[in-house]
């Protein structure tokens, strides 16, 4: 029988949907003539894993862009954006607005496509054919795009008539694309998606104003730079324009750098900046960087790590596994920082710990503070926007900042970078240069470190009082020849081998920059090497 036909009389053993196949270890579409046979290994992908609801999200986005293109014809144009709310928000441009109108006529004929349970019905074609087919669907950030592409064929999708190009893999038909919503927000819309953990089920939406913010700012600038998608950037390496480029984009951070600086010295009853953020967002070189802009406002900065204030390793917690839980707030020792937090405060002189991880214990060694009319102090670490962190401290006396590596570059109009693939590059970089950790490792950690990130920081990335996108336009053409050679090292039939494979064929996207032209200070060299800074 067919694949998918197996797939159908397998799907009463699963609670999930079942949208793909590992055939052999390779991800495969249930589509298409691949017949079971008995001498191949077959595993079946749900919405429940992670390349299942990548393949959902992507399934509905190619529907929903197509009821925009039967409601309105090329008269109207979506650019899926980024994310936001656990879906995507997407602008309209053309010749109507996205307003209640909108949003109803084409959630309708979103239904109506769904209810006819159309193919998703991919085709290969020449890369100069695919030119062609870009340019007739007036899709010309993909014609830019593959004027770059090294392959000579390309893999097309056509549902009903509408031709696009996505990376990665459909659904076999639309009646899979039963969980959506569109919700005006802003000036256009979020397509609101269901999440791995429950994939019947829809979130609340619940947009991150001040991050939208961020983001939307950050897309203007980028829209002003010329740089929109992975097309623009190629355009500005193969034109020898890229030098100019990081300039102005390290110009551009340094001022948003100071501007944040000017503001903390505008109030001066803060005595605490909290700096928070994900895994890999370059937090190191912000609270140096920002700690000098703060001495040009007169201030006198003194750095202070979370880390430490950990508590004795055996006194850590112990996560559902039995293993140590150094990301959990009781691994911190709140009440000794709080003390010595409010004593500084107070204006008494304290001294301070620093944890040593090899012993797995805090140590006193004389780093004695005590705050001047001047002095300010600049604490980093994942807890930093919880204010059960700083419980006895005054809110007037605490400025928090959220920092994110938030990716304002998108493939295409309708392929988005996610967030996650630009912090995950940059780790695995990293971890490669300075922990001796494989691109292998990296990513098996990936999930658990996620994990972490969702329980800690994210629920309190609203509070802050200044956002700062530590994002660069230009930095996965950088970091692309230090990633890729570690990727090619997974090799297959290894569990990690599949997201490297995905990554590899992402990166390839991108025209290569070498990094002498980075700044010594730049957040990049954080993970390349090279910094002014001791990161």
């Amino acid at each position: 029988m067919k694949l998918i036909e197996a797939a159908m009389e397998a799907q009463s053993r699963y609670p999930h949907r079942i949208v793909l196949a590992r055939v052999d270890g390779k991800l495969c579409e249930l589509s298409g003539d691949i017949f079971v046979q008995d001498n191949r290994s077959y595993e079946w992908v749900t919405t429940a894993d992670t390349s299942g609801m990548q393949t959902y999200r992507r399934s509905v986005t190619l529907l929903m862009l197509k009821a925009v293109r039967d409601v309105y014809g090329r008269a109207v144009k979506v650019c899926v954006e980024y994310s936001l709310s656990r879906g995507y928000y997407c602008s309209v441009s053309g010749d109507v607005e996205a307003d209640r109108d909108f949003i109803e006529k084409v959630s309708e004929r979103m239904r109506e496509l769904v209810d006819s349970a159309l193919p998703f019905t991919k085709f290969t074609v020449g890369l100069d054919e695919a030119i062609r087919i870009f340019h007739e669907e007036e899709m010309y950030d993909k014609e830019k795009l593959f004027r770059y592409r090294r392959a000579s064929r390309v893999n097309l999708y056509e549902l009903d008539g509408y031709r696009d190009y996505f990376y990665g893999y459909m659904v076999p038909d639309t009646s899979y694309l039963t969980v959506w919503q569109l919700f005006l927000y802003d000036k256009g819309f979020v397509l609101q998606l269901p999440e791995k953990k429950a994939p019947e089920e829809l979130p609340e939406f619940n947009p991150q104003h001040k991050l939208f913010h961020v983001l939307d700012e950050s897309t203007k600038l980028a829209a002003k730079l010329g740089i929109e998608n992975v097309g623009d950037l190629n355009d500005a390496v193969a034109n020898g324009e890229i030098n100019e480029l990081i300039l102005v984009q390290e110009a551009l951070q340094e001022k948003k750098i100071a501007d944040i600086a000017q503001d903390i010295a505008s109030r001066p009853e803060v005595k605490f900046v909290m700096i928070a953020g994900p895994s890999s967002s370059g937090k190191t070189t912000f609270s140096h960087r920002l700690s000098i802009q703060l001495r040009t406002q007169g201030l006198k900065p003194h750095p202070i790590g979370l880390d430490d204030y950990f508590v004795n390793r055996e006194n850590t917690p112990k996560d559902e596994d039995g293993n140590y839980n150094f990301e959990c707030l009781e691994a911190l020792d709140i009440e000794q920082f709080n003390s010595d937090m409010t004593r500084l405060l107070a204006g008494e002189e304290v001294e301070l710990p620093s944890f040593n991880f090899k012993t797995g214990r805090r140590e006193y060694k004389g780093n004695v503070k005590k705050l001047g009319a001047d002095d300010i102090l600049v604490i980093e670490g994942i807890h930093g926007l919880n204010d059960k962190l700083s419980h006895s401290l005054d809110k007037k006396n605490k400025y928090k900042i959220y920092i994110s590596a938030l990716t304002q570059l998108n493939v295409d109009e309708h392929n988005r970078i996610p967030t996650t693939d630009g912090r995950l590059i940059r780790r695995m970089v990293r971890d490669a240069r300075t922990r001796g950790t494989t691109a292998k490792g990296t990513i098996a950690m990936w999930e658990s470190v996620r994990k972490g990130e969702e329980k800690n920081i994210f629920p309190y990335q609203e509070t802050a009082d200044a956002m700062f996108n530590s994002a660069l336009l230009y930095e996965l053409a950088v970091l692309k020849p230090y990633a890729e050679p570690a990727l090619f090292g997974i090799r297959p039939g290894e569990p990690e081998y599949e997201e490297a494979k995905r990554l590899l064929k992402f990166l390839d996207y991108f025209l290569a920059v070498g990094s002498d032209e980075l700044p010594k200070n730049s957040i990049i060299r954080e993970f390349v090497g090279g910094s002014c800074f001791k990161v």
